[in-house]
């Protein structure tokens, strides 16, 4: 009575005393007064528990759904609930609820769907669910249901796979519910009903339509939701043990259970792509294309509506009567209702826009009672286990075609095992996974007995034959079963009772004495790094063992010793836990603040420093830990010993120090030179030096930290008792850690550290004796130092070591009792086992066994029995299959051959089940045998029976999965045989019987015979696909051209199978689309119809064309759109793809647009006779919003294809007239769309970009062919048209907000939900049968086009284009390892100081159901990188418009946020080392290529940024992170990529990446440089290494080479212009710059060698019209101009001598073009011959700037010779000249032999042509002075050249010598001085002065301007006149004679010069002040003339007053060195002026 209180008011009114009554029912329930199993049997506290949540108020929430779920497990409680509608009560509860709270009603829903043990296994639960309303207060209006029982009506199945997370046994449960229109649901009631019947050929032929239309056409889901079918199929197997014919039907319910197993991980593989995931409802797209249906069949004459239009789409007229069965005869497989009349509308009515769907009905969707289907429909770990049920027993027929088939079945179904059912299944305790269990175990048992069966059946008594089959089915079986189980109970499953007794006893310290518990951690001491390995802080386990190493709060003492908990620390820094790492950190603060003296040790522990420790020693390159042991030793003792002096000794330079200890670590790689550097102390002299560099004066000793850490690392790798010793000094431990820290940024010092932590930190488990059960007395001593594997794969190790124990040492193994070996199992085990070891080998017994001479060596009993040698013949893959082609060669029936090729299917089906990767033993065996021999005699003749059409099928069928093992790794003699087969000339059975001749049509009236052709072509059908997917790595030129041919062939044949002829009810749709999806793989290659000599390509093309058209039309478009109905889906989508990929065929072939017209189909209908018809692309539009994505997406790609022309974009907007929002408005909405999936709104992105494409006006123009978007507003009457109407667009749909929530829900996850993914080897059987959904996932630019021609920027335009997938998976957009949806979410990317936003995230668990309430928003690369093109566009169109509203989105910061270069690091990692829990190679490949586009097209658009606004860039918080992304992409290493596309996507991201940062420097040179520096000089080898592999790739990648060329040029140019810059400024601090990377360290040598080598090869590589050479040229005059080191290796590589034999080359050819009469001396510039000249000369002027060991080089080369040999020339272009004399001033510059070699006379080797101007005479320097005496000369740069030539040979004696007898001075006197004192002397006065100042600078230059008559004069009129530049030329000339004792008295009797000199005294210039006093003590120093004559007052007087001014003038403060020297030079004038 109690009790029936308590749960009466668990209904109360009043919230307390609810709450109340529930707590005290789980009072009592919790301490058993009440027992749950009585409380279940009570109806009524069902029904309070259920009402509980309509009350306003809902408190404890938690706690009912608990009770509920406790009380489900109770029959009882299931009936009650059942009863009272508990499951449509609680499914609508899930809703909205929280998803804490989801995850229990999950529970609930679990336990109900549980089936009595009375009902079939195979049936799905099914219960009644009678609305018993819940008594429910009148007054309450609120809770958490409305009132209204229709809002249930009206919700949607969320669009998602379902698999709960609280069923721990699963891993994902159920699909999305897919509602079928009235005829899809009689297709499937008809075919089901047929199934059922007892005609044979009915069931047959079902079979047949099921697998090839049925299953193409639906969803493969939807037999598992509607599960009769798949029930009547499991039915039909029992059938395999039945007589007259039935086996064959089994046969055939096997062939489509495993079609639909295909089909439904196809499916599983769909729904996790991200780039497939929608929120779109599915009946919400159906209705979508309902709007349509108008639009394709209307016409425009009427002004009348029809009343007809009111019909939702119209009927096909001449149609009556419904048969909707499937197989294509039925009238209209779409719906049972609608119009036969033909819709009229207005013309001027707008027809609404597609995607305006709100308030259309459904009419084809009758009402069904949804909610009880979804209780009857099977999940997919139940279709997985009935399947095993079902089939298993079959395993043991006699029949072997029915046990390969079922085992090939079971094969697909471990697939699906693996996706659905989790290995939890058997801790789960739930009554669904109890049932799971309990079937498990009965197939496991059924496996078991059946392997026993048919061991035990091979005894004498049978055949041979039979005995043979049991054997291989054994084999094969016993392999299915332990994959099974490695599945199902992997290794790591029997490990949980380990892990609870370690829990248990760490738990366990209050348990134990305190003696007990130190004993405990000591033994635990020895495998703390084994355990730390698990260490988690979210596992309980891994919590405890974390706590070990935490010290305790008191004291600081903690579990383990000091120094032993320090070492774990420092261990959990190396683990693969993020979380766990952070944790270490904060361990490891508390001790290192702790330590002693740490105030004096660097560096400061603050946050800063120790954030950079978290992921410090995760190094992307470990070391190898090998060293060598010489037998001899190479170095004597004694240098080592002086090496190491040098090391050690205070007394040399650092430099020298750090070089012998650099020596010594080379030298240490010897093991026999360790000890004489031990004797000498060396590791105690390392730590001395490791302690001063974490001193406050650390950095004088950094240097030589590097080598010193490495020669202890290469000591203790050696020395294991060096390891012990210093592995428990905890002050050696943290000192090294502080020298990480300090080196930071130096990986190679970081990853010594880290090498030497885990020789030190691992010391415990690498060694024998810590890991032994019983300890040797002495501790051993390994060579080498390995590491147990769990230390692997729990570790991120920076080193490279060996390993051991991959099974733990403590693993027990028990002997077998003598019992047991007294077994005839063991016994044969153990025959066996002694008979392989004696021989070696199987192969060797083999042989042995053959062989006539039997030798007898050992007992009887280890002789091979009949059996045993049976056994391994069939189970030894090469013999195996040897013994079958022997059984073809010598069968004389059919029978025995297709026994002989079924049997060689068991091997490839084994190597399916037993190898994950790499060659199978089958297809290398295959490779060995001549198997071409037997098989080729059937396949040469036509088969003239239906025995041969079986056996060909057999052999067909044996081929093509031969292909398929081989497609990775393809045979180019087995491609060239089958290909040469299919290109023999008549007869040619393999392509003639694809296309059935007039008499064969005639035999299809026997049943029979037609099954068996119709499964031969299929057979044939299947192999051409797998065949045109074998050549992607095919390079065999032999093999292509065959490949070539027989594509086109191909072409033909399938051309003549579609047979378009007739009208559509007569199609035979297996045949359709069978043939649809052949064509669909064949188009997919590019140039598949150019290879015919009897057509055209083109004419091809159009055949197809037409061909496909009238498909779509009959299929699509004349039935209304289709889209609701899933009848027909596979024609439609495969004629959808082929007529893609046909349009990018027919771009590539045609030179013009005049094919367009052929894709248009007429408007209207087809019965107005009278109206011309219009042509147009309205067919296309209702596929865009079909109800299949992949429809969706495919159709856009067309349509983004034919919009890549003009005619296309016209013919596409005419099409939309009538639609609301025209073409503009339509893609705009789909791009925008949020529920749309992110593929197709990247189409529709690229249908937009290329409409932005063609020019458009800002007002309306008529008759203008294209207007653009126009807008029209009701309104105010205002029309727009073309960009005014854009943006007006743009604005109106919130078109940039709309992009920056785009970005900001960028998902980079690789699946939506995870699932293990890959096949037994990553391939699947017969996956090609259904390849065509993969092969829309796997889209790729044609690889026809040329490399440089493909970047991503063009997809848009015309390379979306779909290839067929090769094997099982397909990701259209996949991006990394199997990361959940919420932890790849990038909303974390927010612009700063944004509100982080937090977007809709999926569950943790594989639902998809349990969404949040606001719909899941998942964008993906790919459409970003279609954004940002489009975003390109529309800068170009409206640059200011659009960079505003850039800024205003802050969509740039967002978009350069997501280009994150770790992802793709991890993901070429993967590629590089795949671990087992990799995702399929394919997937990351896919995801790798999409990131990289989306890197590609944002670099495009940030360079178009640029140039409009650079500051959208320019932002340090964008820039800096950018600049560092690009750079670690730069250089990630594809050494070991092997995919040729992959590596092409590299090629093409890199080139854009190159061509940003050579913008940025370009553009904001000033803001980009420090960054790009600062990036370039971290990574500097991998960036060396990145230029040298792209200068590589010149041949083949010309684009990259160029950009990287490019960029490295303009970075070395800029450098040296803000060097230039910040030369003269003081306060600019140094920082790294390229150049002096170039020249710094001698370790970067060797880099710089690489990079100079290739660019000098690709420079003198190219022909000298190649772009390349130019741009290899640029880059080397600026690599020259910046490093002296690349001076050297250029002269070394001979680049002088090069470029010096270019110009001889180039004169020789100048002067034979020269003597050619009519020829022009001097070519034309285009010629190239100005060009290579003008380069050569440029290179050889940076070679030799300062360069003299370059110069003799040049001058052994006649550098002078060849110039005057070219001077003619160089007369004749003023450009040339110019660069001419820059190289002969560089040549001369300080270098007295280069100016001597001007004056030689030119030898007869360079004959030069008398008759031109200029001509040269006996030497260059001749030359040269009559081009400076002209005057004046045409170019004053020219002119200025000369005369700085001619400076630098002033100083040359001979040079001189030849200007006096030349007398080219006297053209100085011809000078004209400027007219008025305020003039300044001409530029070429100026340039005279300069001359003269050098000559002056010898006595014999002086004696020739003092013979000037009348120089002395003109100089002293000239230095009255002021210069800006040179103000005391003429003074300095005065100074520098004023020297010489012989020049003296000229000087003084001068009285114009002296008058210079003492008035130079009162200038006001300091320098002119100077040099005049310094030339008047010059001229009286030691000439007493002189002093007489300057004693006059008036120079006196000017003396003292200089002397007294400079005196007051410069104070002791000031005094500089100049003024010194000034004082000085007044002091000694003023005494010789004073003295007697």
């Amino acid at each position: 009575m109690v009790l029936t209180g308590l749960i009466r008011k668990l209904g109360h009114q009043l919230e307390e005393i609810r709450e109340r009554a529930l707590r005290t029912v789980l009072c009592k329930v919790e301490l058993n007064l009440i027992g749950a199993a009585d409380l279940a049997q009570d109806r009524l506290l069902f029904v309070h528990l259920l009402q509980w949540f309509n009350f306003p108020s809902v408190p404890m929430k938690a706690e009912v759904l608990s009770l509920l779920n406790r009380l489900v497990k109770y029959s009882p409680a299931v009936q009650h609930l059942v009863d009272l509608g508990a499951v449509e009560f609680l499914s609508k509860l899930r809703a909205n609820v929280e998803p804490n709270l989801q995850a229990e009603i999950d529970g609930i829903l679990d336990g109900l769907f549980i089936l009595p043990s009375e009902v079939p296994a195979l049936c799905s639960a099914s219960y009644q669910t009678d609305q018993i309303e819940l008594p429910q207060p009148p007054e309450i209006l609120t809770g958490y249901f409305p009132q209204d029982r229709s809002h249930f009506q009206q919700m949607e199945v969320p669009p998602a796979p379902v698999a709960t997370q609280t069923t721990r046994c699963l891993k994902f449960s159920t699909f999305p519910w897919l509602p079928l229109t009235t005829t899809d649901r009689h297709v499937l009631s008809s075919n089901e009903s047929s199934l059922r019947s007892s005609n044979h050929t009915l069931i047959w032929n079902t079979c047949e339509l099921l697998k090839d239309v049925i299953m193409q056409d639906f969803p493969a889901e939807i037999f598992l939701q509607r599960p009769k079918i798949v029930q009547s199929l499991f039915s039909l197997l029992k059938l395999a043990f039945g007589g007259e014919g039935t086996p064959r039907l089994a046969l055939q319910s096997v062939s489509c259970l495993q079609q639909l197993c295909m089909c439904l991980r196809h499916r599983l593989h769909f729904y996790r792509d991200p780039g497939f995931f929608s929120s779109k409802q599915d009946t919400v797209s159906q209705n979508s294309s309902l709007s349509y249906c108008y639009e394709v069949r209307v016409t425009h004459h009427s002004q009348n509506p029809s009343p007809g239009s009111s019909s939702p789409r119209p009927s096909v007229v001449g149609r009556t009567g419904q048969r909707p069965r499937g197989d294509g005869q039925d009238w209209d497989a779409v719906s049972s209702s609608g119009s036969s009349s033909h819709a009229l509308v207005n013309s001027r009515i707008s027809v609404p826009s597609p995607l305006d769907v709100a308030h259309i009905d459904l009419p084809e969707l009758e009402s069904e009672d949804t909610l009880q289907l979804q209780f009857q429909q099977l999940s997919l770990p139940q279709f997985c286990v009935c399947l095993l049920e079902s089939t298993v027993p079959l395993l043991r027929t006699g029949n072997r075609q029915m046990i390969i088939r079922v085992l090939e079945l079971l094969a697909e179904d471990l697939i699906l095992i693996g996706e659905a059912i989790s290995v939890d299944i058997w801790d789960d305790s739930s009554l669904f996974a109890i049932d799971m269990k309990e079937k498990l175990l009965a197939v496991l048992g059924s496996l078991g007995e059946t392997m026993c069966y048919h061991q035990s059946s091979i005894g004498v008594e049978h055949t041979e034959a039979v005995r043979r089959l049991h054997r291989m089915a054994f084999v094969s079986i016993s392999l299915f079963a332990a994959r099974l189980l490695q599945m199902l109970l992997p290794v790591e499953k029997v490990n949980a009772a380990a892990k609870a007794i370690l829990l248990y006893l760490l738990q366990g310290q209050l348990m134990m004495t305190a003696l007990t518990w130190n004993r405990f951690i000591e033994s635990l001491c020895p495998v703390i790094p084994v355990l730390q390995g698990y260490a988690d802080p979210e596992d309980p386990l891994g919590n405890c063992i974390l706590l070990l190493s935490k010290a305790s709060s008191e004291g600081g003492e903690g579990v383990l010793p000091c120094t032993t908990r320090l070492k774990s620390i420092l261990r959990l820094l190396l683990v693969k836990k993020p979380s766990v790492r952070s944790l270490a950190l904060k361990l490891l603060v508390c001790h290192l603040t702790r330590e002693e003296g740490t105030e004096r040790k660097r560096p400061a522990m603050d946050a800063r420093v120790l954030a950079r420790a978290t992921n410090l020693f995760i190094v992307k390159k470990p070391i190898e830990l090998k060293l060598d042991d010489r037998k001899e030793l190479i170095i004597k003792l004694e240098t080592v010993e002086k090496v190491y002096e040098i090391f050690i000794s205070d007394d040399i330079d650092l430099v020298l120090r750090k070089s012998a200890a650099e020596q010594l670590a080379v030298i240490m790689q010897d093991i026999k030179m360790h000890a004489v550097v031990k004797k000498l102390c060396l590791i105690d002299k390392i730590i001395e030096y490791l302690n001063e560099c974490v001193g406050e004066d650390g950095e004088l000793i950094e240097c030589l930290i590097q080598p010193s850490l490495t020669l202890l690392r290469k000591v203790l790798c050696a020395d294991p008792g060096a390891r012990v010793s210093l592995a428990q000094q905890a002050s050696l431990l943290t000192l090294l850690f502080r020298v990480s820290l300090i080196f930071h940024e130096d990986c190679t010092v970081v990853t010594e550290v880290g090498a030497l932590f885990c020789l030190l930190l691992f010391d415990e488990v690498s060694r024998m004796d810590m890991w032994s059960v019983i300890p040797p007395s002495q501790p051993a001593s390994p060579s080498v130092f390995s590491l147990p594997v769990s230390i692997f794969r729990r570790y991120h190790l920076p080193v490279h070591v060996l390993g051991h124990h991959a099974v733990s040492p403590y693993s027990i193994v028990l002997p077998l009792s003598a019992d047991c070996l007294a077994l005839k199992p063991v016994s044969d085990m153990l025959r066996i086992a002694w008979n392989l070891s004696w021989y070696h080998g199987t192969e060797n017994l083999l042989k042995q066994m053959n062989s006539e001479t039997k030798i007898q060596e050992f007992l009887d009993t280890l002789k091979l029995s009949s059996e045993d040698t049976l056994t391994l013949k069939v189970t030894h893959t090469a013999s195996g299959l040897q013994d079958c082609l022997h059984a073809v060669v010598q069968a004389a029936a059919h029978r025995e051959v297709r026994a002989a090729v079924t049997s060689m299917s068991f091997y490839f089906l084994n190597d399916r089940l037993s190898f994950k990767g790499g060659a199978s033993p089958c297809g290398a065996a295959l490779k060995f045998l001549a198997w071409h021999t037997a098989l080729n005699r059937f396949l040469q003749v036509l088969p003239a029976c239906i025995e041969d059409e079986k056996l060909l099928i057999d052999i067909i069928h044996f081929l093509n999965k031969l292909l398929k093992e081989q497609r990775k790794n393809s045979s180019v003699e087995l491609l060239n045989w089958l290909l040469e087969l299919l290109l023999r000339p008549s007869p040619n059975p393999l392509l003639d019987l694809l296309v059935l001749t007039e008499s064969q049509a005639r035999e299809e009236t026997d049943d029979f015979r037609t099954a068996v052709r119709q499964q031969l072509q299929k057979e044939l059908m299947a192999l051409y696909n797998t065949l045109l997917l074998s050549f992607g790595a095919i390079t065999n030129r032999k093999c292509l051209e065959l490949f070539y041919v027989f594509q086109t062939q191909l072409a033909l044949k399938l051309l003549q199978c579609l047979r378009v002829t007739d009208a559509p009810h007569f199609y035979g749709l297996p045949s359709l689309e069978r043939t649809l999806r052949g064509m669909a793989h064949l188009t997919a290659l590019p140039g598949w119809s150019s290879h015919s000599p009897l057509a055209k390509p083109l004419e091809i093309c159009g055949k197809y064309l037409a061909g496909l058209l009238e498909v779509i039309t009959s299929f699509y478009v004349e039935r209304g759109g289709n889209a609701m109905s899933f009848m027909g889906k596979g024609v439609t989508k495969s004629t959808i793809l082929c007529l893609l990929h046909l349009s990018h065929e027919m771009m590539a072939e045609a030179q013009s647009s005049e094919w367009m017209p052929l894709w248009f189909l007429p408007l209207g209908g087809h019965g107005e006779e009278h109206t011309p018809m219009q042509q147009g692309l309205a067919w296309l539009i209702p596929l865009w919003v079909d109800r299949d994505p992949e429809v969706r997406f495919t159709s856009l790609g067309l349509g983004s294809a034919l919009t890549t022309l003009e005619t296309g974009c016209v013919a596409l907007a005419d099409s939309c007239q009538n639609i609301s929002g025209g073409l503009w408005g339509t893609v705009v909405n789909i791009l925008l769309d949020q529920s749309e999936c992110s593929m197709v709104r990247r189409e529709a992105a690229f249908i937009l970009q290329n409409l932005l494409v063609i020019p458009m006006p800002s007002v309306i123009v008529k008759d203008y062919t294209w207007q653009g978007p126009c807008v029209h507003d009701e309104d105010s009457g205002l029309s727009l048209v073309g960009k005014p109407a854009l943006q007006a667009l743009l604005y109106h749909c919130h078109f940039y907000e709309h992009l920056h929530q785009m970005v900001k829900h960028c998902y980079l996850g690789l699946y939506t939900f995870d699932l293990s993914c890959s096949a037994p080897n990553g391939t699947s059987e017969s996956s090609d049968l259904n390849g065509l959904d993969d092969s829309l996932k796997f889209w790729r630019a044609p690889s026809r086009m040329s490399h440089q021609d493909r970047d991503p920027s063009s997809l848009s335009t015309s390379e979306t284009m779909v290839a067929s997938s090769s094997g099982s998976v397909g990701l259209s957009s996949p991006v990394t390892s199997a990361a959940s949806l919420p932890e790849a979410s990038h909303d974390q990317f927010v612009a700063p100081g944004q509100p982080e936003t937090v977007s809709p995230r999926l569950p943790h668990d594989s639902t998809l159901s349990a969404l949040l309430p606001r719909p899941c928003i998942l964008v993906t690369p790919p459409l970003l990188s279609a954004i940002c093109s489009l975003s390109d566009s529309l800068l170009v169109i409206a640059p200011q418009d659009t960079a505003s509203a850039f800024r205003q989105a802050r969509l740039i910061e967002l978009l350069c946020g997501i280009a994150d270069a770790t992802l793709i690091e991890t993901c070429v990692q993967e590629l590089k080392a795949p671990l087992p829990s990799s995702p399929p190679v394919e997937h990351t490949q896919a995801q790798v290529s999409f990131l990289l586009e989306y890197l590609a097209s944002l670099s495009r658009l940030l360079q178009s940024c640029l140039l409009v606004d650079p500051d959208l860039v320019i932002q340090d918080e964008l820039l800096k992170p950018l600049i560092t992304n690009i750079i670690r992409v730069l250089t990630i290493c594809t050494k070991d990529l092997f995919d040729a596309e992959l590596a092409l996507a590299f090629h093409q991201t890199w080139t854009h990446l190159f061509n940003l940062l050579a913008t940025l420097l370009r553009k904001a040179g000033t803001a980009s440089l420090p960054p790009i520096t600062t990036g370039v000089a971290k990574h500097w080898a991998a960036v060396v290494d990145m230029f040298c592999k792209c200068v590589g790739l010149s041949t083949t990648s010309p684009s990259l080479c160029t950009a990287s060329l490019q960029f490295l040029s303009i970075l070395l140019t800029e450098e040296a212009k803000r060097r230039l810059r910040d030369k003269d400024k003081t306060d600019s601090c140094p920082s790294s710059t390229v150049a002096s990377l170039l020249d710094k360290t001698q370790e970067n040598q060797k880099s710089l060698e690489r990079l100079t080598e290739a660019i000098i090869q690709c420079y003198e590589g190219k022909p000298s019209k190649d772009v390349l050479k130019r741009v290899a040229a640029n880059v080397l005059l600026s690599l020259l101009a910046v490093s002296r080191r690349a001076q050297k290796l250029a002269l070394k590589a001979d680049l002088i001598d090069n470029c010096i034999e270019q110009m001889k080359h180039i004169s020789a050819q100048l002067s034979l073009d020269s003597l050619r009469p009519g020829k022009a001396a001097l070519r034309k510039k285009e010629d190239g011959f100005v060009k290579e000249l003008s380069t050569a000369m440029q290179l050889l002027r940076n070679c030799l700037y300062r360069n003299e060991e370059g110069k003799e080089a040049a001058l052994e080369a006649h550098l002078v010779p060849v110039l005057h040999s070219l001077w003619p020339w160089l007369l004749m272009d003023d450009s040339l000249m110019q660069i001419a004399l820059q190289l002969l001033c560089v040549y001369t510059a300080n270098f007295p032999n280069g100016c001597s070699s001007l004056c030689w006379p030119s030898s007869g080797q360079y004959p030069v042509l008398a008759g031109y101007r200029g001509a040269p005479g006996n030497s260059l320097m001749l030359c040269i002075l009559k081009l400076a005496s002209q005057v004046p000369l045409e170019n004053a740069t020219v002119q200025q050249m000369v005369f700085m030539f001619l400076s630098n040979l002033a100083l040359s004696h001979d040079c001189k010598g030849v200007i006096q007898k030349t007398n080219f001075l006297q053209n100085f006197l011809s000078l004209t001085l400027p007219k008025g004192e305020n003039k300044r002397l001409s530029n070429l006065t100026i340039l005279w002065l300069k001359l003269l100042l050098n000559i002056s600078y010898g006595e014999d230059g002086q004696q020739m301007i003092l013979r000037l008559d009348g120089g002395l004069d003109l100089l002293t009129e000239m230095s009255k006149f002021k210069h800006k530049r040179s103000p005391c030329l003429p003074l300095l000339i005065f100074h520098n004679i004023c020297f010489s004792p012989a020049n003296k008295p000229k000087i003084l009797a001068n009285e114009k010069v002296l008058s210079v000199l003492a008035s130079s005294l009162e200038s006001e210039s300091p320098s002119a002040r100077r040099i005049g006093a310094a030339a008047l003590w010059a001229l009286i120093h030691n000439y007493q003339k002189a002093k007489t004559t300057l004693k006059n007052s008036s120079i006196k007087r000017r003396v003292d007053e200089a002397y007294s001014l400079a005196k007051k003038t410069f104070s002791d403060s000031e005094e500089s060195p100049l003024n010194a020297y000034y004082l000085k030079c007044l002091e000694n004038l003023l005494q010789q002026l004073t003295c007697p």
